[in-house]
């Protein structure tokens, strides 16, 4: 059957019909990325649906080309109700999404002790010391990674006693709502550790709109930038692998910790211990802007109830 137009065509304009719909965040990490692997596919003739699977199949995991199968079809089902095209060819391709392998998220939290090592080794780290404030934060108040990286001085009280999160940043730099568009304000109790820390590092005069967690040179950061100084990076050239070791991740290799845990685990260990010291479940989920079930599913670790508790 002979088309107007060809999938990679359908694709764009399918794009630009759900920028209308959809948050710019999704149009750039669902469709945009799709585009990437569309404008690489051998042939973009919808007569050549098939072709396009079974390429797909032999050149990516199953789970992806399930997912983009799918992707197209939803695409051409689109352009079909848009009279752009009389019939969806991917629609007989769908298949059965692949079984992800069971690994689910790493929810394990840090003690007390190691929390405190990590701190301590980024404030004398020579490189990443400049987030170890971040990271004080992260542990101190169970924030979210993107929620942090949003905040502003508009959003402390005077007495930084109060702390409003209401947004976040996302890899691209790019402002939103928090995960579940839950506004909430942290409660730092007066004489804290984190109340002190955001004394220490409030300048003396500033714009309510200044950023108080930036990267070294003053910008926004994204997730890229803390996970560099966490776990390091690994890069090639002239066909040599080179491996540079973040903060936690050398402390793993030198054996100052027992495991490796990503940045998001300094929000399940500051949920984890404020449940071990006796807060309430539900107090707990509105600090953190979550669910009182995930609380109590995720963040009641009998491992930890013995012992000292946080000052929170």
């Amino acid at each position: 059957m002979l088309y107007k137009y060809n999938l990679l065509q359908l694709w764009n304009k399918f794009t630009d019909f759900q920028e209308t719909q959809l948050e710019q965040t999704t149009i750039l990490n669902r469709y945009v990325r799709i585009l990437r692997y569309t404008e690489r596919l051998p042939t973009h003739f919808l007569d050549d649906a098939v072709k396009i699977r079974d390429w797909l199949l032999s050149t990516t995991t199953r789970q992806m080309a399930w997912l983009l199968v799918n992707h197209y079809s939803q695409c051409c089902q689109w352009a079909v109700i848009s009279q752009l095209i009389p019939d969806n060819p991917f629609e007989p391709l769908k298949t059965k999404q692949a079984k992800k392998k069971s690994i689910g998220e790493d929810r394990r939290a840090f003690t007390l002790e190691q929390r405190d090592l990590i701190i301590k080794a980024f404030e004398n780290h020579s490189e990443y010391c400049h987030y170890s404030s971040l990271v004080k934060f992260l542990f101190w108040s169970g924030c979210r990674p993107g929620e942090a990286f949003a905040l502003t001085w508009g959003d402390i009280s005077s007495d930084c006693c109060q702390i409003n999160i209401n947004k976040s940043r996302n890899l691209y730099r790019i402002l939103k709502s928090t995960k579940n568009g839950v506004k909430r304000t942290f409660p730092s109790v007066r004489g804290s550790k984190l109340q002190k820390l955001l004394l220490d590092i409030r300048p003396t005069r500033s714009d309510l709109s200044t950023l108080i967690f930036t990267d070294k040179l003053g910008d926004p950061l994204i997730s890229a930038v803390l996970h560099k100084a966490w776990n390091g990076q690994r890069y090639k050239s002239n066909g040599r692998e080179y491996r540079y070791l973040g903060v936690v991740s050398e402390l793993v290799e030198r054996g100052h910790l027992p495991f490796y845990l990503k940045p998001y685990a300094t929000r399940h260990t500051f949920a984890t211990w404020a449940i071990t010291q006796g807060v309430s479940p539900d107090k707990v989920a509105k600090w953190i802007g979550d669910k009182v079930e995930t609380v109590l599913k995720y963040y009641c670790h009998p491992n930890v109830v013995e012992a000292e508790c946080p000052d929170f």
